[in-house]
């Protein structure tokens, strides 16, 4: 399955997401992945997104990476563990989004 990657619904995803963080830094996960979506699908203008799950995975993986080798130091051992995900498992996610040294 091909990830919908146009330059218009990354930009669309990307402002909804911009504008939802700086407004809601207190609010939960799920209420932000929520909100992000409903701006995302607004400003579509009537455009049908294909692929709309891994699209979302994919924004919220990367992320979700960053900031957990982040807290661990870039230690993948400990980052593997919080992930709850194997060491080979994480290091293969590191080289998709281009983070391994």
């Amino acid at each position: 399955m091909a990830i919908n990657n146009t330059p218009e619904a990354t930009d669309a995803l990307q402002k909804a997401t911009t504008a939802f963080t700086v407004a809601h830094k207190n609010q939960p996960l799920h209420d932000s992945v929520r909100q992000a979506l409903e701006n995302y699908f607004l400003q579509l203008k009537g455009q049908v997104p294909s692929n709309l799950y891994e699209m979302v995975l994919a924004e919220v993986e990367m992320p979700l990476l960053e900031a957990v080798m982040d807290y661990t130091k870039e230690n993948q051992s400990r980052a593997a563990i919080l992930l709850g995900i194997s060491r080979g498992t994480l290091r293969k996610k590191l080289k998709i989004y281009g983070m391994l040294d």
